[in-house]
Order: structure tokens, then sequence, then C-alpha cells
């Protein structure tokens, strides 16, 4: 009989947890997309792409927003990097709760000054929030996980599918309707961030944090 320990899943790596976490990078992509001219706050592949395009056709004025992005997103990295050195894994709970208050506190900065500073600012801080949860939160149901990039989600979906299907595979299945949850997560905190920013404006940022305080909440 295989006696193998089942490696236990942290509280923070349960599918809640990633779910709620998904839709906060939902929002805040969302939101740096629609509020500061076209950038990503996470989302450093569509900064590229979309950096590449505006140079290609001469609009050299515009890319600046998406640079700041990616250079405060790898600032980002680095700060979580240096919280993780002083909490090791013993104390990971601890060190992703720490996370989360900071992406939060900055969140909330945003949010009070979004509509009396350079847009430059907000798109800076809401990198670093973004680098701050993909650094740390990278494991769910002690398998690996972006809350930033649905790329790969829609791949691994595709293939649990099929291996279901095509082998009966009933872990497959499961595996298949946790990413359903995961991807339909990152799609409702777009969805809202959109519907909530005609009326809340720069203010709608706070969804984000909102979200993540139910996260730190929840996590059990």
């Amino acid at each position: 009989m295989d006696r193998t320990p089942v490696e236990q899943i942290g509280p923070y790596e349960k599918l809640l947890s990633g779910s709620l976490l998904v839709m906060a990078a939902g929002v805040l992509d969302s939101y740096t997309y629609m509020q500061d001219d076209g950038v990503f706050a996470g989302l450093q592949t569509g900064n590229l792409i979309l950096t590449g395009l505006r140079i290609g056709r001469g609009d050299y004025g515009s890319i600046i927003q998406a640079l700041v992005s990616l250079v405060m997103f790898a600032v980002g990295v680095a700060i979580v990097r240096i919280i993780q050195y002083h909490y090791p894994n013993e104390r990971a709970v601890t060190r992703k709760r720490v996370i989360l208050v900071f992406e939060m506190a900055l969140i909330m900065i945003v949010s009070i000054i979004a509509n009396h500073v350079s847009i430059l600012i907000s798109t800076g801080l809401l990198a670093l929030a973004a680098a701050s949860q993909l650094q740390e939160f990278r494991k769910m149901k002690n398998g690996p996980f972006t809350p930033l990039m649905m790329t790969g989600n829609v791949r691994t979906l595709s293939e649990s599918v099929l291996d279901f299907v095509a082998q009966g595979d009933v872990k497959a299945l499961k595996k298949a309707g946790d990413i359903v949850t995961i991807i339909g997560s990152f799609f409702i905190g777009a969805l809202l961030n959109g519907y909530l920013i005609q009326y809340l404006h720069g203010q709608t940022i706070l969804l984000a944090a909102m979200i993540l305080l139910i996260t730190i909440l929840f996590a059990k």
C-alpha cells in the first residue's frame, strides 16, 4: 500500500483563495488599462506587445506608461523577494498576510491620489501591487498557479477536459472544474471593474482591496 504522506494544502493555496486572488488581479489589470491609457499593472506580456505596436506606428509618446509598469513590476518582485528572505517557508502564512496587506496599502494609496497626480505614479504603484501577488502566490492545491495570466490556465483546461474524455481520468475532470472557477473569477473581476468604473472612476480600484481583505479573512 502506498503510504506516501499527502502534502498539506496551505490556507492561501485553496481554491477559494486562488479564486479571490485572480479576481483582484482581473480588477487591477482592467483598471489600469482603462484609467492609465491602455497599460496593464501585471500583464507585462501585454505591455511589451502594446509597446512594440506603438513604436512600430511611431507613437513614441504613449509608451512611457508601459515602461513605468515594467520597471516598477520588477522593483515589486525585488521588494517581495526581500520579504521572503525574512519570512522563510516555516512562516509562509504570516508572510502571505504581510504581502497582502502591503498590496492593499498600495491600492488604497492609489484610490486617494488617483485624480490628483500623474497616471505614471498610480500605474507604478499598481504594478508594484501586481508584482507582489505574482511573486508570492505561486501554488494552488500543491500545483503551479499564477493569479495574473490566464493563458496557461486555458491550456490546462483543454488538456484536462481531453484527458477526462479520452481516458476517463476523474482527477482531470476535477482539475478542469477548478480551472474554470479560476478563469471565471478573473473574468468577473474585469467585468465588475468595467461596470463600476463608469460610476466610481478612480475609486473603483478599492474593489481589489476589498477582495484581498476577504481573502485574508476567509483563508483558513
